[in-house]
C-alpha cells in the first residue's frame, strides 16, 4: 500500500475562513479567457457530466464543503456550510449548519424578492437525484445509500411521482440552517462525495419555472451567474453582484512553490476577475494557435499532440515561450484513461471464456507504450490498474494481463475458435459469423489518429475494426444508453480515493457512469463492502481483488495515467493547478482587462 502526499483523512481537514468584512470590498476586474475542447451537456448539476459543464456549475452553484486551493495535501473545507460536519454514528450520520443571509441569484422565479439559500433547499437538491424520472447521471451518489431513500424511490415509481413534500430520514431539514443526512451504513468519506459539484444546491421555484430546460438557466448562489449563453460554441460568466463576503485565509501548509500565491491572495475577496469568457473549441490545433495570439489566457488541458511546440525534448518550457513570460504548470492530477467493451452488446460482451478472450486478445494486440509515444507525446504513464497513483488505495503492481504480445493475442484468438474461415485476413466468430468491433471516438485530428493507430494494431491480430464519430457529449449519452461497443474514455478524481475510480464499474451504476455495463455479482460485493471500511490493509486487499476480477474479465482495456500541462499567459496570476478541482477561475487574477 503506497500512501500519497495529498492523501487526507476527514479528522486531519482544515477550515477556510469566509468573514464578512466591515467595508464593502472592491468589485472584481478583468477577464479571463479559457476553453474546453468538448461541448457542454447540462448546467443543471443533476445532469451535467462533463468538463465544460462542471465548469460552470462550480462556478455558479454553492457545495456545502468545498476544497481549499492552495493546500497540500488536498483538505476539504466549508463552502456553503460555516463549518465542517459533525459526523456521528461511527460515520452514518452528517450534520451540517448552513451559512446565514446567503441568497440565490436575482431570478425572475423569485418574484422579485430576495430567497435566502435553506435548509430545505439542500434535501431538496439532493432529492432530485433520486427521481427515478430526472435519469440523473449522478444518481449513484445518494441511490441505496440513505436511510429511506430507497423507499422514496419504490414510491415514485409506483405513482410515477417522486413526492417532493414528504421527508425521509435520510435527507432531514431539521430547522432553517440544519442539514442532516443518515446513511444505511457508516462511510467515513461521505465527506468527499458532499463536495462534488453534482450536490450543488439550487431552488425549487427555478426549476419549477423552467422545466426541462434549467440545464440552459442555472439560478445558483456562487460567486458567478450565467451572462451570454450560445450553446456548445460560447458560455460567459459574470460576477454576482449580490455574493457573500468571501475573504481567503491560506491554510499554513502551502507548498513552498505556492506561498508567493499565498501572500498575494491572503486577505483577498473572491472572485478576483470580473468576466469569464468560455469558448468551445473541439480542435488542440485551434486551440494552441488561439494561445499564442494571446486569445485565451489559459489551457488546462493543453492538446497533447502539440507538445513538441510546447516543451524541450528534456520536457522543459521552450525558451522562446518563456521569454514570453508563458507559465507552465505540469502536473498528474489523478485520472485513469481505458478503452472500455459493452458487456452486453453480443459481439465483444459477455462472461464465458471465449468471449472473454476475445477482449483479452484485443487489449494484449494494441501497443499503448507506442500510442502514448506517437498521439500523446510521452506525457502519460501506461496503467497497470484502475486506481492511479496519489490516490488512498492505490497499490504500485505490474501485470501481464494487458502487455503487448501480438503472438500471444493471436493465439489466444485461434485457442477460442476465432478463425480466418474465408481467407480475407480477419478472423470470423467462434460459430463462423462475422467478427466486426465498432469503434467509437470524437471527429478530432487526435481521434482519427487513434482510428489510425488501432487499425493497424488490430488488422495484425486479424480482427476487423469498423470507426464512427460523433461529438463527446453525444456520446457519453450512447454510452450511458448502451448503445455503443467499443469507446476511449477515462475519468478525473472526484475526490482522492480509490473507491471514485471502481464504482465505474459496479454493477449498481449501469446507466450513470458504468458505461462498460460491467455486471458482476464477485465484484459488486467487493465494493459495497469497502464502502463500510475505514482506510487500512484490510480495505486495500478488496481493492486488490477487485482489480485482480477487471484484469480477469477484461471490461476495460487499462490506457494511461495522463501528465497534464496547463499553461497560462503572463497576465494571469494567482494559477496554480488543483489535484481534483479543475475550474479554479475564481482565485486568478487577471492584468489588462481586454
Amino acid at each position: 500500500m503506497t500512501r500519497r502526499p495529498f492523501t487526507c483523512l476527514l479528522a486531519a481537514l482544515a477550515a477556510l475562513v469566509v468573514a464578512s468584512a466591515a467595508a464593502a470590498p472592491a468589485a472584481p476586474t478583468g477577464t479571463l479567457r479559457v476553453t474546453y475542447s468538448i461541448a457542454e451537456t447540462s448546467f443543471d448539476p443533476a445532469f451535467g457530466n462533463d468538463a465544460a459543464s462542471d465548469g460552470v456549475i462550480s462556478n455558479v452553484f454553492d457545495t456545502l464543503l468545498d476544497y481549499d486551493y492552495l493546500a497540500r495535501p488536498v483538505k476539504l473545507v466549508p463552502r456553503l456550510a460555516e463549518a465542517l460536519p459533525v459526523v456521528s454514528d461511527n460515520g452514518a450520520t452528517y450534520t451540517f449548519k448552513l451559512r446565514h443571509g446567503v441568497y440565490f441569484h436575482d431570478d425572475p422565479a423569485f418574484g422579485g424578492k430576495r430567497r435566502e439559500v435553506t435548509a430545505a433547499d439542500v434535501v431538496y437538491s439532493y432529492e432530485r437525484h433520486l427521481d427515478p424520472a430526472k435519469r440523473s447521471p449522478w444518481a449513484s451518489l445518494l441511490e441505496g445509500r440513505l436511510v429511506g431513500g430507497d423507499e422514496a424511490q419504490d414510491r415514485a415509481r409506483k405513482s410515477g411521482t417522486f413526492d417532493y413534500d414528504t421527508p425521509f430520514a435520510g435527507l432531514e431539514a431539521v430547522d432553517r440552517y440544519t442539514f442532516r443526512l443518515r446513511l444505511k451504513v457508516p462511510d467515513y468519506r461521505f465527506a468527499y462525495v458532499v463536495a462534488m459539484p453534482a450536490l450543488s444546491i439550487l431552488a425549487r421555484e427555478v426549476v419549477e419555472r423552467y422545466g426541462t430546460d434549467i440545464g440552459a438557466h442555472p439560478v445558483g448562489t456562487g460567486p458567478y451567474r450565467l451572462g451570454e449563453y450560445k450553446r456548445s460554441a460560447r458560455i460567459v460568466l459574470e460576477a454576482n453582484p449580490g455574493f457573500r463576503t468571501w475573504v481567503y485565509t491560506p491554510p499554513p501548509d502551502v507548498p513552498a512553490a505556492s506561498r508567493d500565491i499565498a501572500k498575494a491572495l491572503a486577505g483577498k475577496t473572491l472572485p478576483r476577475n470580473a468576466r469569464i469568457e468560455i469558448s468551445i473549441i473541439e480542435e488542440g490545433q485551434s486551440t494552441w494557435l488561439a494561445f499564442l495570439r494571446g486569445e485565451l489566457d489559459l489551457i488546462d488541458t493543453f492538446p497533447a499532440q502539440f507538445t513538441d511546440q510546447l516543451l524541450t525534448p528534456q520536457g522543459t518550457l521552450r525558451p522562446e515561450l518563456a521569454a514570453r513570460g508563458i507559465q507552465h504548470r505540469p502536473f498528474i492530477r489523478p485520472n485513469v484513461w481505458w478503452d472500455y467493451f459493452n458487456m452486453e452488446d453480443p459481439m465483444v460482451g459477455g462472461y464465458t471464456p471465449a468471449q472473454i478472450a476475445l477482449r483479452r486478445a484485443i487489449g494484449m494486440g494494441f501497443d499503448e507504450q507506442a500510442f502514448i509515444k506517437v498521439v500523446l507525446k510521452g506525457r502519460a504513464l501506461p496503467a497497470a490498474i484502475p486506481i492511479p497513483p496519489d490516490v488512498e488505495g492505490y497499490a504500485a503492481r505490474t501485470t501481464n494481463a494487458q502487455l503487448y504480445d501480438p503472438a500471444a493475442a493471436r493465439a489466444l484468438l485461434d485457442r477460442f475458435g476465432y478463425k480466418d474461415r474465408d481467407g480475407d485476413g480477419y478472423r470470423e466468430r467462434p460459430d463462423g459469423s462475422p467478427l466486426t468491433v465498432q469503434f467509437w471516438s470524437s471527429p478530432t485530428s487526435t481521434g482519427r489518429q487513434s482510428q489510425e493507430i488501432w487499425k493497424k494494431y488490430m488488422d495484425a491480430i486479424g480482427v476487423r475494426f469498423e470507426f464512427h464519430q460523433d461529438r463527446t457529449p453525444e456520446l457519453r449519452k450512447m454510452g450511458r444508453q448502451g448503445k455503443i461497443m467499443m469507446r476511449h474514455d477515462g475519468w478525473n478524481a472526484d475526490y482522492p480515493d480509490a473507491e471514485n475510480f471502481m464504482q465505474n464499474l459496479y454493477g449498481g451504476n449501469i446507466g450513470q457512469s458504468n458505461d462498460a455495463r460491467f455486471r458482476l455479482p464477485a465484484y459488486d460485493e467487493l465494493f459495497l463492502k469497502a464502502r463500510t471500511l475505514r482506510d487500512g490493509p484490510e480495505r486495500d486487499a478488496l481493492f486488490a481483488k477487485m482489480t485482480d476480477l477487471v484484469l480477469a474479465y477484461a471490461p476495460w482495456r487499462l490506457a494511461y495515467y495522463l501528465l497534464e500541462d496547463p499553461v497560462a499567459q503572463p497576465r494571469v496570476r494567482n494559477f496554480v493547478p488543483h489535484p481534483i478541482r479543475s475550474n479554479v477561475w475564481m482565485y486568478l487574477a487577471v492584468d489588462g482587462a481586454p
